[in-house]
């Protein structure tokens, strides 16, 4: 006997006709009679199992507390060291020890202010990683507060720069007018960032090239290490200033090593395939020798480094504006050093 579908009917629920069956009548005795309308109960879904969650174990941390420690006990040496070494001028002629007095006050008031002046840094630092991101998620979600809020804090962060000035007069002249929150961030990026990208690019490409003729001359490995080294922290403080962040020994130790963490998420740490076509699309090797070569290549890992830090210390993701490849300062580089082989070989 097939169960044919029945067709929609109405019912009263207390007619004697209508029998309320369980969600399961396995039992024959609880099954209704024949020609009984039979209204089945729902079985009532069972409570989701609740999986206690792990607690977390979150490790002591010792190191911090033996660098904490270590740190203490170098201070409290200094102390004790400066203290008797005033107590010994004091003994042997007052004004020894006078001037030994003032000498340790000058040295604990230029401490204090270093410290100071570090922790600015370190703050400016987090505040512009912190409008950064909070500028992707302002053009990701299209949050017009929040795109007004950025672009408050831009213009109190480029009030210091003069040339900035026209910049920020029309930028301030369309916050009421611009609804969506992602065309105001990057109409912010095109008024304020645009002159400050393009001395970026400058300065980057200055010092790649001065990377690129001094390892291709010089006579030791080593001097071409130490002067990579200097001139990759002077270029990261450089752009660090240009866009804001102004940041301190230890803010730029910070910062340096989040261009070098750049680098290496985005594959620029190694001369890869796209450096070695651009070298041998220009015909470098070919026709230089290998110390030029190699000082070509200095050069352009040094803007890629610089390229990155860029990237790092820019107060604003790149959206309307485009973002600067390696290829714009490598022509620059290898231009320059076909130039002098050129001359080289006219001399000769």
């Amino acid at each position: 006997m097939s169960d044919a579908p029945r067709k929609p009917a109405a019912f009263r629920l207390d007619d004697p006709e209508v029998v309320v069956a369980p969600a399961r009548a396995d039992d024959e005795s609880l099954r209704p009679a024949r020609g009984r309308i039979v209204v089945t109960q729902a079985a009532e879904p069972e409570p989701p199992t609740v999986v206690p969650a792990m607690a977390s174990y979150r490790r002591f941390p010792w190191g911090t507390l033996l660098a904490s420690a270590l740190g203490g006990l170098v201070l409290l040496g200094l102390g004790l060291a400066a203290t008797q070494l005033v107590e010994n001028l004091y003994s042997r002629a007052e004004w020894l020890g006078v001037l030994g007095a003032v000498c340790a006050a000058l040295a604990l008031a230029a401490l204090a202010a270093i410290l100071v002046r570090e922790a600015l840094g370190l703050m400016r630092l987090r505040s512009i990683e912190n409008l950064q991101s909070r500028a992707e998620a302002a053009i990701a979600t299209d949050d017009r507060g929040e795109a007004e809020a950025v672009v408050r804090d831009l213009l109190g962060l480029a009030r210091r720069e003069p040339r900035l000035a026209r910049s920020r007069a029309v930028l301030a002249g369309h916050l009421g007018e611009i609804i969506d929150g992602a065309d105001l961030v990057r109409l912010a990026e095109r008024e304020l960032m645009a002159p400050l990208d393009a001395e970026a690019r400058r300065s980057v490409a200055a010092a790649a090239k001065r990377v690129s003729l001094v390892t291709a001359i010089s006579p030791r490995a080593l001097v071409d290490m130490l002067f990579v080294l200097v001139t990759a922290l002077m270029l990261v403080r450089r752009l660090a200033d240009l866009y804001g962040g102004r940041p301190g020994l230890l803010g730029l130790i910070r910062l340096f090593r989040h261009v070098i963490a750049h680098m290496a998420l985005t594959g620029g740490m190694a001369a890869g395939d796209n450096l070695i076509q651009q070298l041998l699309g220009h015909g470098i090797a070919a026709k230089v020798s290998a110390r030029l070569g190699e000082g070509v290549l200095n050069g352009l890992l040094t803007a890629r480094l610089g390229l990155a830090a860029i990237e790092v210390a820019r107060p604003l993701p790149f959206a309307a504006l485009p973002r600067p490849v390696l290829a714009d300062v490598a022509a620059d580089v290898i231009g320059r050093r076909k130039g002098d082989e050129e001359q080289g070989d006219r001399g000769a």
